[in-house]
């Protein structure tokens, strides 16, 4: 009879407790805080208690400082189809041109509103040609260029109504990668970009996932590449064949035998993530996924195989790289918690539209995608089908960015980014291990 007359608020007490400590689990094994300074035992009483005993590990405060700024992040997966990079180029056009329509600048760029560019395979080019610089000092792509950068490689491979080389296959695009970047980025480094950049390859040399970045560039040259070359690094194997590319430093003293970003980080959301919640440099007042606006976009999942019948290994390979891509968005999304309705969201296909077996153009193909509702994980509830499509998530986190810049044009107190300046010449030496590798060996342990 007393345990039927506790209050029912307690089991929210418990819901709330369970949180907490999946918040310490995700927050200590996902995402690498180690640091007291970063947590807060502002929870539950429960909780609060425990950690003023000195017995538990503090929790991450859901309230951010008073006028404090949220780092944004956008994150494209890579793929091995056609339909993977429209999926995400056309995504991209969609919330660019939202961004500009409710900002009425007709000239703004996705760059303009994202602090960090993650990108893997396909969306590897595509994040790189939305931070790169031009002359001016502005993005030198915009997010239709860079579609229409995919869609004329692409085009070159289709014959009759299909795709060439295959059932959607990016075998046009990288052929012969090296020429086709070359003409797009010319000899733009790492340095040359306007925001922070992150692009994953695996390494044959090391036998291990090598992350090219931004920070690592500027720290030293010799984690510096040339753009072209990180393209194509992120990019090989991914028209099948098993062949690797050799990519060397601007300055020529690192090199890298690279096979494609989608073997080692087909979703580089979490590197993304990890990458800013450790790097105090560029974002000292960056503490907890509280702290972030995170749009990652998936690159559809893929063609339904038959029950019972063998795969070949590559086909294993692709599954193997679409089973990761999903565990990363779930895990991400459960590091997000209740507060994932505002600061992350994930737009994805389900399954491979029909669009994309016989359109010669693929704008239909993504216009599908975008018309969805995908299904997407749910705290301590599994999975149940999103309530809005892909193109209304794109809308409302238009506006969420929109808000970020103008709070930080009209707050005094500024957001945390602080930009890198390169290193000195007496400073440049290289370093056993650059940070953002080190990150990258850390996430591949935990996966």
């Amino acid at each position: 009879m007393e345990a039927a007359r506790v209050d029912p608020a307690a089991g929210l007490d418990v819901d709330k407790l369970t949180y907490e400590i999946f918040s310490i689990l995700e927050s200590k094994f996902l995402f690498g805080y180690d640091d007291p300074k970063l947590f807060s035992a502002g929870g539950s009483p429960q909780l609060g208690a425990t950690v003023a005993s000195g017995k538990a590990t503090p929790v991450r405060t859901a309230v951010t400082a008073a006028g404090k700024g949220k780092v944004c992040i956008l994150s494209i997966d890579g793929g091995g189809r056609a339909a993977d990079g429209l999926l995400a180029g056309t995504a991209l056009v969609r919330l660019e041109a939202s961004l500009r329509r409710r900002t009425g600048d007709q000239e703004a760029r996705l760059a303009d509103f994202f602090d960090v560019a993650a990108g893997s395979g396909a969306g590897g080019v595509l994040a790189a040609m939305l931070v790169a610089r031009g002359p001016d000092g502005r993005p030198l792509f915009s997010a239709e260029d860079a579609l229409a950068f995919l869609l004329r490689s692409l085009r070159r491979g289709w014959s009759g109504g299909g795709c060439g080389g295959g059932p959607g296959s990016l075998r046009a695009l990288f052929r012969r990668p090296s020429a086709a970047f070359r003409k797009l980025f010319g000899d733009l480094t790492l340095r040359d970009t306007v925001r922070t950049v992150l692009v994953p390859c695996y390494d044959l040399a090391t036998a291990g996932p090598f992350l090219f970045s931004r920070a690592d560039a500027v720290e030293t040259p010799a984690y510096d590449f040339r753009l072209r070359d990180v393209c194509a690094a992120t990019c090989a194997g991914s028209d099948g064949s098993t062949a690797a590319v050799e990519v060397r430093s601007s300055d020529g003293s690192t090199r890298i035998a690279a096979v494609g970003g989608g073997v080692a980080l087909g979703n580089p959301t979490a590197a993304a993530i990890t990458h800013v919640l450790n790097n105090k440099r560029e974002f000292p007042l960056a503490a907890g996924v509280e702290d972030l606006v995170v749009v990652s976009i998936g690159s559809g999942e893929g063609e339904q195989r038959p029950a019972g019948g063998g795969a070949s290994t590559s086909e294993i390979v692709k599954i193997a790289a679409e089973g990761v891509a999903d565990m990363v968005d779930q895990a991400v999304a459960m590091a997000f918690g209740h507060s994932r309705t505002n600061n992350y969201i994930r737009i994805q296909a389900t399954g491979t539209p029909r669009a994309s077996r016989g359109a010669a153009k693929g704008g239909c193909v993504a216009e599908e995608m975008l018309s969805q509702k995908n299904v997407e994980s749910v705290l301590f509830r599994g999975k149940k089908v999103a309530e809005e499509t892909n193109a209304e998530k794109l809308e409302r986190f238009a506006h969420e960015l929109v808000k970020e810049r103008d709070r930080r044009r009209t707050s005094p107190i500024a957001p945390a980014v602080v930009k890198q300046q390169p290193a000195t010449a007496a400073s440049s030496v290289r370093p056993a291990a650059s940070y953002s590798n080190r990150v990258s060996h850390l996430l591949t342990s935990i996966m």
